[in-house]
């Protein structure tokens, strides 16, 4: 046989020992048909989870800040119409006296200004006073100025009565009841507050303190210092303004004034 039919049975047997390779063609995609019911899926990117929730994170954060701006808008509206109401003062009010602890009335008068404060009813209340006079006395030959209350026990409140004010002043301590018939506070009548305010106004207008003179006009009265110690007469002259009194005595039968300082004389036993 020769070589070259040896060669073609050879390739004969290959042939017939391998199945034919199947026809692989390449796969072309078919885009969808419109109006098709099936569309593609959007796949998700790995960073788009990530910024939406940065997006709402910054959102949020949006809306809480204009919240805390509402809330500050109102809080400072509010306050404004605080201040506003509590400049007005009310116009129903009236003199009440109230009854106080006895060498309490400075303490209580402070204590009530100060609940009022807190409270915040100053729009209800005016003056608070406890009225005085200043005064000098002579006690073992020395002056002393002191300060005398005209109502002891007693201060002077200007206010509107009404449910809040009423239990404020009764809850003070050191404060006991307003005057009048039990359970009604009685105000003071106008002609009573003129005289309370008018002596408020000359202790406030006087640069020396009134002087205390224990005698007045007709009073019988005993010289306890001088050169004419001892003697008695009938006060017929006070001069407060100097502090000043002029006593009729009787000398060799006559009956002659003689001047003195006040405190060179006393009540006639």
């Amino acid at each position: 046989m020769f070589p070259d039919e040896v060669r073609v049975e050879e390739n004969a047997m290959a042939e017939k020992a391998s199945p034919a390779e199947p026809d692989r063609r390449p796969e072309v995609a078919v885009p969808a048909e419109a109006g098709s019911e099936q569309t593609p899926q959007a796949v998700g990117q790995p960073g788009d989870s990530h910024e939406r929730s940065e997006e709402n994170q910054e959102g949020g954060e949006q809306r809480a800040k204009k919240t805390r701006r509402q809330a500050k808008s109102e809080s400072a509206t509010t306050l404004d119409a605080g201040a506003e109401e509590g400049g007005q003062k009310s116009s129903q009010m009236a003199w009440y006296i109230v009854k106080v602890q006895t060498n309490r009335e400075d303490s209580a008068c402070e204590a009530l200004k100060r609940r009022i404060k807190v409270a915040g009813l100053d729009r209800y209340f005016g003056q608070i006073i406890v009225p005085v006079e200043r005064i000098t006395e002579v006690k073992g030959g020395k002056k002393r100025v002191v300060r005398r209350k005209l109502y002891p026990g007693y201060i002077v409140v200007q206010m509107e009565l009404n449910d809040d004010t009423w239990f404020l002043v009764r809850e003070t301590p050191g404060i006991g009841d307003f005057t009048g018939a039990i359970g009604r506070p009685t105000p003071l009548l106008p002609h009573e507050v003129n005289r309370i305010l008018a002596k408020l106004a000359e202790e406030k207008a006087e640069d020396a303190p009134k002087l205390k003179i224990g005698c007045r006009v007709g009073d019988r009265v005993k010289i306890n210092e001088g050169h004419f110690a001892n003697f008695e007469g009938e006060v017929s002259a006070v001069d407060e303004a100097n502090g000043r009194v002029t006593v009729m005595i009787n000398i060799f039968g006559r009956s002659t004034p003689v001047e003195l300082e006040y405190w060179q004389v006393e009540p006639a036993a």
